[in-house]
């Protein structure tokens, strides 16, 4: 088994535009570089945002050299970025922007979502990308609930949905730069799982709702990371009650990392590029 490392606490709280209430595990718990290929996870609500005829959200914003994750649990999300991509996400769906070369893009909540009003729950991940693929053309990935693999778990314990990678012999359908697994899980009250994850791979998971031991002593309760140890190739979960969680693991990529803002490149020039790329439009722009 992996052996846990530590449980974190959101390290900071903040809005993210005027609609994502997000509390930050990393960067801001300074883990970004023990759980390589991931630069960050964002845990935005749960909270109920007032009936409004202008959607709340993040405007015309770039990024370059990494992806974003975006997992929707409560409410919509529209998106539409300068490579032309656009869509709405909600419920149970995924979103995986792959920025590289660069890219300009909005989230917003969806406009009839913002017209009646509701709760709002999501999380975002940055997962990086090797310097080999960060000047590659950018992708768009829209993923719905429908098309990703459910699979219930063994003696009634609940039910893990495959976003990336392979479980039990299905895979799921985001195609990914280098290995990743990302599962989002729910379990019963008393329900355990062992799971089976690579051999050196960087791996957490994050509570969203419940609360759970890990490997048989360790406890994590609500918004709390659990990050575990390269060795091992498994972990090992008990809901304590009512419980959803997402899983994750990648192969690292250790190389340098530069970073400033929405840009995470390898070399302090390659971000001055970056910089000088969006100020003169290369990135393109929004109409």
């Amino acid at each position: 088994m992996k052996e846990v490392r530590g449980v974190y606490q959101p390290g900071s709280q903040h809005m993210v535009g005027d609609g994502f209430p997000v509390r930050n595990l990393f960067p801001s718990n300074d883990l970004d570089r023990e759980l390589s290929p991931f630069l960050m996870l964002d845990y935005a609500g749960p909270q109920y945002f007032g009936p409004t005829e202008h959607p709340r959200g993040v405007g015309e914003h770039p990024h370059r050299g990494f992806e974003t994750v975006t997992l929707v649990y409560e409410g919509r999300v529209e998106h539409r970025d300068s490579a032309g991509n656009a869509g709405v996400i909600g419920p149970g769906d995924v979103q995986w922007m792959t920025a590289a070369s660069g890219v300009v893009h909005e989230e917003m909540h969806e406009r009839e979502f913002a017209r009646r009003g509701g709760t709002f729950r999501a999380i975002q991940l940055w997962v990086n990308l090797p310097r080999a693929s960060k000047m590659s053309a950018p992708r768009y990935q829209s993923i719905l609930d429908a098309d990703i693999p459910a699979i219930p778990l063994e003696g009634d314990a609940g039910v893990l949905r495959v976003i990336a990678g392979r479980v039990h012999g299905r895979r799921g359908p985001a195609r990914t730069v280098t290995p990743v697994e990302l599962y989002d899980v729910r379990l019963r009250a008393g329900g355990r799982m062992t799971l089976p994850l690579p051999e050196g791979h960087n791996a957490a998971v994050f509570v969203l709702q419940g609360r759970v031991t890990v490997n048989g002593f360790q406890q994590a309760g609500e918004a709390e990371l659990v990050l575990y140890q390269r060795q091992g190739s498994g972990i090992g979960i008990e809901a304590l009650e009512e419980t959803r969680l997402l899983i994750m693991s990648g192969e690292p990529i250790d190389e340098p990392i530069a970073r400033y803002g929405p840009f995470v490149m390898n070399t302090k020039a390659e971000l001055i590029e970056a910089v000088q790329d969006y100020q003169a439009g290369r990135m393109g722009h929004l109409s």
